[in-house]
């Protein structure tokens, strides 16, 4: 009877034990949704920031430091790819590294060596009269083609690594002997670059050039998109800069760069590069700005400042209006770029979302890399991805790449280096400024801005 007894108690133990577990697992839920809602706007904006950065800090490809183009947690690759390397996401990943120091999500020195690593990679890999090309293999340092002409220098490309330059160099350029030197890596890398070949003797800048096609992709830059910045470091450039007439008769089309459309009673300014009036995708917005500051720049053309919050706003209340009736779009959910998308068998694909292409789906880095431009309107969209869509787009690196919510709820768990940089910097630029001050105070910047006309209000 007592062997009864203590088998009986046992058994009762058991189950009074696995009611406290059950109850602990439903006050842990409790407690992470209570967390998520009861943030304060300093402790999301950590939250969001630090957690973004470990795409370029712990998914970063381990050989180069770089980031890689593409990082899926789920190890499925459709090409194989998890080895290939970007330069421009590279760029905005040494602004984010930077921001990183200076906030102590991550070591000093590490960072230090990190940056050390990523230098000598780009020293040795191949370059096209200074440029570096879109992709390159992550494990040998080659050259991996974006098309099949497009396997030599990308000179756009290039100019958003080189802005991260910049900021590098000027972040650690009165540091300790081995920030110094690190430094001064840097400093030859941007110094190289042979943007006046990329003239290709016109007045303009042409994208690509291949020791195989040469200039048979012959894309000329022009305005308005996301690459002003490519204009604005040529200019800069100590020993291989381009004349003004490049800029403006090429970027500015001799100034028919200028529009009289607005939309929502917002003028747009200028003419964005799509076929309506209501603004290409937001990275237009970044890109270019992450080191270039536009609060007070203007040229004969425009105000950028205006520029970009109009382009931010005219993107938020399109969503508003939502003309395709999508159960996405919301007062906080929000933003079109360029981004994985939902195919129609709900797929994975990509498209640059924009008024003009509207598939109903939300990139979450177009609000948060607006943040400086809506900070209330975008600050309401970090917040409702973190809490009332938590479960569907919070993962390893930060917020998934792009969601929809028409009819059963879509994510692309992925994520892409130019869609993960924008974001911590921006948020930087929010809180503090750092990333575009260290540009902006690079006196070469200066001189090329002035070089073409840009004038800075404070």
């Amino acid at each position: 009877m007592l062997k009864q007894y203590s088998v009986l108690a046992i058994l009762l133990l058991l189950l009074i034990a696995g009611c406290k577990e059950g109850q602990t697992k439903e006050q842990e839920l409790a407690a992470d949704k209570s967390q998520q809602k009861s943030l304060s706007k300093e402790a999301l904006l950590d939250t969001v920031q630090k957690q973004t950065l470990k795409y370029f800090w712990d998914y970063a490809e381990p050989n180069s430091g770089m980031a890689r183009e593409r990082f899926h947690p789920d190890g499925n690759y459709p090409r194989n790819d998890s080895h290939v390397v970007t330069t421009g996401g590279s760029g905005f990943g040494l602004m984010a590294i930077v921001a990183g120091m200076e906030r102590n999500f991550i070591p000093r020195d590490s960072a230090v060596a990190r940056l050390n690593k990523i230098a000598d990679f780009l020293d040795k890999t191949p370059r096209f009269h200074g440029a570096w090309p879109h992709w390159i293999n992550g494990e040998t340092g080659d050259t991996q083609a974006f098309g099949k002409k497009d396997n030599g220098g990308d000179i756009v490309e290039t100019s958003f690594l080189a802005q991260g330059f910049i900021v590098v160099r000027e972040y650690l350029k009165n540091g300790t002997e081995a920030e110094q030197a690190v430094a001064k890596k840097y400093d030859d890398l941007w110094k190289g670059i042979e943007w006046n070949w990329y003239t290709n003797n016109k007045n303009g800048i042409y994208w690509h050039w291949s020791p195989v096609y040469e200039w048979e992709m012959d894309f000329m830059i022009e305005g308005y998109n996301e690459c002003l910045i490519t204009y604005i470091m040529a200019a800069a450039s100590p020993g291989h800069a381009i004349e003004p007439a490049a800029y403006h008769e090429g970027w500015a089309r001799g100034g028919d760069i200028v529009s009289d459309e607005e939309a929502y009673g917002l003028p747009l300014i200028l003419k964005h590069n799509t076929s309506g009036s209501r603004g290409g995708p937001l990275f237009w917005a970044h890109y270019s700005y992450l080191g270039l500051n536009p609060k007070g720049l203007s040229d004969r053309y425009a105000n950028y400042w205006d520029v970009n919050v109009n382009h931010s706003l005219i993107n938020y209340e399109y969503a508003l209006e939502n003309p395709k009736d999508f159960e996405t779009y919301s007062e906080n959910s929000w933003g079109l770029t360029a981004s994985y998308t939902r195919n129609e068998d709900d797929g994975i694909g990509y498209s640059a979302h924009s008024p003009d292409d509207d598939r109903g789906v939300v990139s979450p880095t177009a609000a948060i890399s607006s943040l400086p431009y809506t900070p209330e309107k975008s600050l309401d969209a970090m917040r409702y991805f973190y809490e009332d869509q938590h479960e569907l787009l919070w993962g390893p690196a930060g917020f998934y790449d792009a969601y929809s919510l028409e009819g059963e709820d879509w994510v692309a768990p992925y994520y892409l280096a130019i869609d993960q940089g924008p974001q911590v910097v921006m948020i930087e630029n929010y809180r503090s400024g750092l990333i575009w001050d260290l540009f902006m105070q690079a006196p070469e910047i200066q001189e090329g801005l002035k070089k073409l006309d840009f004038t800075i209000q404070k």
